[in-house]
């Protein structure tokens, strides 16, 4: 049997009888569609989004970037499990994905693409906003997604549909492989009629798999841990794809081996667990990088072990070092020269835990009181960060946190992406639960965290969800407050104004930049950005595109409009002005260095002073063989 339908409503029909399912719970994969429409979606897939509307639920978005974003949120938030779709024109329209598929990508997060893309049969050529590349007539502006995107494919015939979306089905439920997935459609191609078999319309369920370890590396891996003196393990973000945490806090508290952790894998223990220690490398605790410094054996579950999480290669630093590396992708696996485990994080934990019980391993007792103790020193730098003993002047950003952290409880969730607040949260924050410390800093994406906001409160509508956001980022897509405001969706934004790139300015002025260019002020006559701060108002800017607004002007203010706000039922922003970007956060310092290049050869002292510290730095740097 079959059914006559178009390209784009098959598709949705498809769409609509997809599922997942781990661990016996079921679940639709993709739940929603975002779109945006233009002359290269709207009679195909926006006329089969109105035909189906019953069975693909839509939301109108605002900017094609932030869509991706709020999907990737919602994706997040649902464990992998579940996501949305994003439609958009050619043109614009489709390049606008590309920093969005970026991100997806690069944190293992499942999104589909659905750009418009040029006439296949070229008819009308060119079509208005078609790239012309003359030496290739197959080429559109939809190209650029090719190496942001972990499959993609141009259905340039109808019957090409068929393999096509069942390739991306595979890869957006493959835990090792996910990331964004693209399907271009061309326009003429999506309105198209074909007589489709009725099973392609069945519904279909992708298990999405929980691999146990080889026996051989399960071994290796026992007698690595069970021979190391001091191990420390590190956890990333595949802890909490997996759904891991509760296996890890079993496997902690067993073995007394000290817990650390990425941003991504930051909640894989609650920080009142005895065994957690903080935040890992450049961003991290003093207490979790001297354990790194010292320890003989890193054991990495689910972690990429970036720049920032190594040091640039400094950080773990002790003669004969060796490296464990628990994760689902083999890629990652084999990092630093480690010793894989290539398996599920949950499955390899709970395996782990097993094998050692049986010989009663446990890290000593000494060993346990050292970072005990050293956890505690920490937690009292955090607690003077936080502290406030004069209610009544302006707060500094530390002091913004900790009146945010003596609010909340384990039900709320605090994203974040860009700026100097991932370094200030990843040493400070507090997180009491599992899910709710969502930064986004495989790629770092200024204008993340409000539309990745509405995702996680579409996933998660029952919880206080706050975007924490600088003016920096702000101002690099606030939009999606129409979105929020218009759809109902009670986000909580908590906006900071410090007048300028507080990260980069720190940065700038450590490499010998001297913060050139990165203060929100008038141009002066030498050129610099050193004139008066800039007259915006971000809160009248907010309260233009719909938003209820609560200015905080001291730490007393700051107490109450967060309280209410968080008991808000429509979208709220806190809006409040801290120290310029000239000024330090007043979070302890970098406690691991990062690599970014200082110039060479100059003749200002700050680069020459710099450059003779980065090369000292460079000097400690090793590779892992």
């Amino acid at each position: 049997m079959t059914t006559r339908l178009t390209v784009a409503q098959a598709l949705v029909r498809f769409l609509a009888a997809q599922y997942t399912e781990r661990d016996g719970v079921r679940q639709r994969l993709i739940s929603a569609t975002w779109g945006i429409f233009g002359h290269g979606n709207v009679a195909g897939l926006g006329q089969a989004l109105v035909e189906y509307a019953d069975d693909m639920p839509y939301h109108q978005g605002r900017n094609e970037q932030s869509m991706v974003h709020a999907a990737v949120g919602y994706a997040r938030q649902s464990n992998r499990l579940s996501t949305h779709a994003v439609t958009t024109s050619i043109g614009p329209g489709a390049t606008n994905l590309v920093t969005g598929a970026a991100l997806a990508t690069i944190n293992h997060l499942p999104v589909l693409l659905l750009p418009g893309d040029t006439f296949a049969t070229r008819v009308a050529d060119p079509v208005l906003q078609q790239l012309e590349v003359p030496y290739a007539g197959d080429v559109s502006v939809n190209d650029c997604l090719r190496p942001v995107s972990k499959y993609f494919d141009r259905v340039t015939r109808p019957e090409a549909l068929i393999p096509a979306a069942l390739q991306a089905m595979r890869v957006l439920t493959d835990p090792v492989e996910t990331g964004a997935v693209t399907l271009a459609l061309p326009q003429d191609v999506q309105a198209e009629a074909h007589d489709w078999p009725d099973e392609f319309f069945a519904e279909r369920i992708w298990t999405v798999r929980r691999p146990g370890a080889d026996p051989t590396e399960l071994a290796e891996a026992v007698q690595a841990i069970r021979s190391a003196r001091r191990p420390l393990l590190v956890a990333g973000g595949g802890v909490h794809h997996s759904r891991a945490e509760e296996a890890l806090a079993e496997f902690a508290s067993a073995t007394g081996i000290p817990v650390a952790s990425t941003q991504a894998g930051k909640g894989s223990l609650r920080h009142d667990h005895p065994q957690d220690v903080g935040g890992v490398g450049h961003t991290g605790t003093a207490t979790a990088n001297e354990l790194a410094r010292q320890a003989d054996l890193v054991i990495g579950v689910g972690t990429r072990y970036t720049d920032f999480t190594t040091a640039s290669g400094t950080l773990f630093a002790a003669d004969g070092v060796r490296f464990l590396n628990l994760n689902i992708a083999p890629y990652d696996g084999h990092k630093l020269a480690g010793a894989p485990l290539v398996a599920d994080a949950r499955s390899a934990l709970q395996e782990l835990t097993g094998a050692l019980q049986l010989h009663a391993h446990r890290v000593t007792g000494a060993y346990v009181d050292e970072y005990t103790l050293d956890k505690e020193r920490w937690e009292q730098r955090v607690e003077a960060c936080y502290e406030a003993d004069e209610p009544d002047i302006r707060p500094t950003q530390p002091q913004v946190l900790g009146a945010l952290d003596a609010l909340v409880d384990e039900s709320d969730v605090v994203i974040n992406a860009a700026g100097s607040l991932p370094g200030d949260l990843h040493k400070l924050w507090r997180a009491r639960s599992r899910d709710q410390y969502h930064l986004e800093y495989g790629y770092s994406c200024m204008g993340y965290e409000i539309p990745a906001a509405i995702g996680v409160k579409m996933a998660a509508p029952d919880r206080n969800v706050w975007a924490l956001v600088g003016d920096g980022t702000y101002l690099m897509m606030p939009t999606e407050i129409v979105t929020a405001v218009q759809e109902g969706i009670a986000i909580k934004l908590l906006l900071i104004q410090n007048h300028g790139y507080a990260s980069i300015g720190g940065l700038s002025e450590t490499v010998g930049g001297e913060r050139f260019a990165t203060a929100y002020r008038y141009q002066s006559d030498d050129g610099t950005y050193t004139g008066a701060p800039l007259p915006v108002d971000l809160a009248a800017n907010v309260a233009s595109l719909g938003m209820r607004v609560l200015r905080a002007k001291t730490v007393r203010d700051l107490r109450a409009a967060l309280e209410e706000a968080r008991a808000a039922d429509t979208p709220t922003c806190v809006y409040v002005e801290t120290e310029t970007a000239d000024t330090v956060s007043g979070a302890p310092p970098a406690q691991a260095w990062w690599d970014v290049p200082v110039a060479e050869i100059a003749t200002r002292p700050s680069a020459v002073k710099a450059r003779e510290l980065y090369e000292r730095h460079v000097s400690t740097r090793r590779r892992h063989l």
